[in-house]
C-alpha cells in the first residue's frame, strides 16, 4: 500500500455522510456494498466504478487496462469474503471455508509492483496495472491482518445497529465505535437522555 492513511468517507442512503476508518485498505474495500440487506449501500455498480475506487488514495492504483465485467464480479467476491473473514474474526469464530479460499485464490495472482521514481522522491506502481494485480494485493493485506499481530484486534462496532468492522490501533486498544460522530456521538445521546429520563 502507498503510505499508511486508510478511510473513507460513507454515504447514508437515508441521507447524511461520515467518515470511517476502517484501519486497513482491504476492509475499507469490504465496505464498499454488499449481499442482502447491504446492496442499497453499493458503490460498485459498473466496471468503472471499481476502477475510480482503486484509483482513490491510498492504494492510487490506476488500471491501465479497463475494468471488466468478469473483474467486477471477482472483486465483489472478494469484497464478501473480507467482509465474512473479518467478522468470523471479530466474533472469534473459525473463518469460513468458502471465504478463506476466495481470498487465498485472489491472493495468488500476481500483486501489484512498486517503482520507485527516477529522482528517488516518489513511488507509484509498476505499469501495466491491471485489476487482479489490485485485488491480489487487497487479498494479500486481509492474509497479513488476520494471520499477524493485529488480528486480535478486529473489531466490531459496539453500537447494536452498526455492522461496520475496523483494526483498533489504538496504544490502548479501546476503540469501540465506527466513528465517534457516528454511533459513538448516538451513544453518548442515549446514555445522557437515560440519565436524564427524557427517553430514546
Amino acid at each position: 500500500m502507498r503510505g499508511n492513511a486508510t478511510g473513507r468517507l460513507l454515504r447514508d442512503p437515508k441521507g447524511g455522510s461520515f467518515w470511517f476508518d476502517a484501519g486497513a485498505v482491504c476492509l475499507d474495500f469490504a465496505h464498499t456494498g454488499g449481499e442482502g440487506q447491504y446492496t442499497k449501500f453499493e458503490r460498485l455498480h459498473e466496471p468503472g466504478d471499481l476502477a475510480e475506487w482503486l484509483a482513490e488514495p491510498p492504494l492510487e492504483a490506476v488500471v491501465s487496462v479497463p475494468v471488466t465485467a468478469g473483474e467486477l464480479t471477482a472483486a465483489k467476491s472478494l469484497r464478501q469474503a473480507i467482509w465474512d473473514a473479518a467478522h468470523a474474526q471479530a466474533a472469534q469464530r473459525a473463518l469460513p471455508t468458502q471465504a478463506v479460499a476466495t481470498i487465498n485464490q485472489a491472493a495468488a495472482a500476481a500483486p501489484l509492483v512498486p517503482e520507485l521514481s527516477a529522482d528517488g522522491t516518489t513511488a507509484g506502481w509498476a505499469t501495466p496495472v491491471r485489476t487482479p494485480q489490485a485485488l491480489s494485493t487487497l487479498a494479500r493485506e486481509v492474509i497479513e491482518l488476520l494471520s499477524g499481530p493485529l488480528s486480535g484486534r478486529i473489531r466490531e462496532c459496539a453500537s447494536d445497529t452498526c455492522p461496520l468492522v475496523f483494526v483498533d490501533s489504538s496504544r490502548p486498544g479501546a476503540r469501540r465505535w465506527c466513528s465517534m460522530e457516528r454511533c459513538g456521538n448516538r451513544h453518548k445521546l442515549r446514555a445522557l437522555r437515560a440519565r436524564r429520563g427524557t427517553g430514546p
